[in-house]
């Protein structure tokens, strides 16, 4: 590892919990050459979340959702 990333990791592993969190999706994103993906996936997002705030969909606990996914595969 370069001086410089051993540097820069130490910097980051000065962050707190929630801004290292936020500096990794960052990079993450950084890799992520596809722009139009991103945009579909955020247009999704808001698609979705606009469903559930109207109402056009029913949300369940994860606990429930889990239970029915194991009740189908027996």
């Amino acid at each position: 590892m370069g001086i410089q990333l051993e540097v820069l990791e130490a910097e980051a592993l000065k962050l707190t919990l929630g801004e290292r969190a936020a500096f990794a999706q960052l990079l993450l994103a950084s890799l992520d050459e596809d722009a139009e993906i991103e945009e579909a996936w955020a247009a999704e997002v808001e698609r979705r979340i606009a469903d559930v705030e109207s109402g056009r969909v029913q949300v369940i606990p994860v606990s429930a959702a889990l239970a029915q996914v194991r009740a189908a595969l027996k």
